[in-house]
């Protein structure tokens, strides 16, 4: 029972529980990263549905627009990528639930090492680096994600400027654009 007096002096009872206290704040780190990737998931789902049915729509009356061609390759395009963004999330997603059941098995070890096998510490420590490479390798993923996204978003924003083009006129397509500016963005004079 020399484990169980070890635990009953305040002292080391204190640094178990102190010890146990950095698990748990990653353990909270991974639930928002988790909580946040889902939504993220979540948009991917509901803007494929949008796409999805954009496309059918354009399928089944295509002489409805004069551009359905440029219009089903850019749907297409976002199509794919929506789904290696999904792919992404995924894997991110997988790699942060990873990460905290491993975290959650750190702080377990790490009470138990503390008071019965002192000689095998370096468990929980293996522990905790493995739990931090899992939430790294799912922000790598996410970065990865985020500039897919953006290069989404570019890419249909050409496409509107491209349409925005063909349908205003020679005259409103070709007007110089800017001017001055104050820092709201509002025209100056």
């Amino acid at each position: 029972m020399d484990w169980l007096t070890r635990l009953e002096t305040p002292a080391n009872a204190l640094a178990v529980l102190t010890a146990m206290i950095t698990p748990a704040v990653l353990i909270s780190a991974c639930g928002a990263l988790i909580f946040s990737t889902g939504t993220r998931l979540g948009r991917v789902i509901d803007r494929v549905r949008y796409l999805s049915t954009k496309f059918e729509e354009l399928a089944k009356n295509p002489q409805a627009d004069d551009m359905a061609d440029e219009r089903r390759t850019l749907i297409f395009t976002q199509l794919e990528r929506q789904m290696t963004r999904a792919r992404l999330i995924q894997r991110a997603m997988v790699a942060f639930y990873t990460a905290l059941g491993v975290f959650v098995a750190t702080s377990v070890a790490i009470a138990l090492l503390n008071s019965l096998a002192r000689n095998y510490t370096w468990v929980a420590v293996g522990l905790g680096i493995t739990g931090a490479m899992f939430m790294l390798y799912g922000s790598v993923l996410l970065i990865i994600e985020s500039r897919l996204a953006l290069y989404a978003i570019l890419t249909e924003m050409e496409f509107v400027s491209k349409v925005s083009r063909h349908y205003a006129g020679d005259d409103l397509a070709n007007r110089p654009v800017g001017g001055r500016l104050n820092w709201l963005g509002r025209r100056i004079g």
